[in-house]
């Protein structure tokens, strides 16, 4: 059975129009991305810099070592 077909608003079609003109990018920076791990809680840092080696060794998705 096919359903029926809906006539949208204008307010709706507008709002459509100005979604279709943004761009798509990347979010805005909140800070967090720069923090050194240094500024961060020791254990923290130990398991971020555990997991730069680790992720600088790995080859191919989803390999597990």
């Amino acid at each position: 059975m096919e359903k029926p077909r809906t006539r949208p608003s204008g307010a709706t079609r507008a709002e459509e129009d100005r979604d279709a003109r943004i761009h798509a990018g990347a979010d805005t920076n909140t800070g967090d991305e720069e923090r050194a791990p240094e500024d961060l809680d020791p254990d923290v840092a130990e398991n971020y810099e555990d997991m730069i080696e680790r992720g600088a060794d790995q080859r191919g998705e989803g390999r597990i070592p």
